[in-house]
């Protein structure tokens, strides 16, 4: 998965139709979530599009998210937010300033409201997830 500050980077330089192309591109990058993994427990509430969010726990006590969306702009979405937290330990997860992460992409002037409604729900099941494992 790409770093965060790489996507940034290569943002900055595209416009319009170039800047959809680079988060489907995102969405097709991201490990492929088990049909299995798509419950209900799984979905986050409030999107427009389906989007799914599993948690786990390596060994080293960091979270590795799953995640898929049947809509290809909003699962590069759901790869922007995981690229800002996948791989870390939950208590930096759980800390983490997802939203100011995620500033410079400017998603609710780039996309429709529509596209974006489900972001804040999406970040706070990753925060609480975080929360709930680092507390033990």
């Amino acid at each position: 998965m790409r770093t965060l500050p790489d996507i940034a980077e290569e943002y900055t330089f595209l416009e319009g139709d170039e800047r959809y192309r680079l988060l489907i591109e995102l969405g097709r990058e991201l490990e492929p979530m088990p049909d299995a993994l798509k419950t209900d427990a799984t979905l986050v509430r409030g999107c427009s599009a389906s989007v799914w969010v599993y948690p786990t726990q390596r060994d080293d006590g960091r979270l590795h998210f799953l995640a898929d969306s049947n809509a290809a702009i909003t699962k590069g979405i759901v790869a922007l937010v995981l690229s800002a937290v996948q791989d870390q330990p939950a208590v930096e997860v759980a800390a983490a300033d997802i939203e100011a992460a995620l500033g410079p992409f400017d998603l609710k002037n780039q996309l429709s409201s529509n596209r974006t409604q489900g972001l804040p729900n999406m970040i706070a099941l990753v925060r609480e997830t975080a929360a709930r494992i680092a507390a033990g």
